[in-house]
């Protein structure tokens, strides 16, 4: 097939800012999204937290869902 790895070396300083912006954006998000389940009563999360916080290590599926499906609104019932 041949795939080769990229090196870091091999990567322009542009395509290095964009990695280590993604990066911190990922890291935050996920923070984020960690915190809030912390601050959060079970009754206002869908499913279990440990499934959620399992789930924000699949970046960035698991916070997208997080936030999209994973926390009741006040609406819901």
């Amino acid at each position: 097939m041949g795939t080769e790895r990229t090196h870091w070396a091999d990567l322009t300083p542009r395509q290095r800012q964009l990695l280590v912006a993604v990066g911190v954006v990922s890291t935050v998000w996920q923070a984020a999204m960690l915190w809030d389940l912390r601050h959060r009563a079970d009754d206002e999360i869908r499913g279990p937290k440990r499934a959620w916080v399992a789930a924000s290590f699949v970046r960035p599926v698991g916070q997208i869902a997080y936030y999209a499906w994973g926390r009741r609104r006040p609406a819901d019932d």
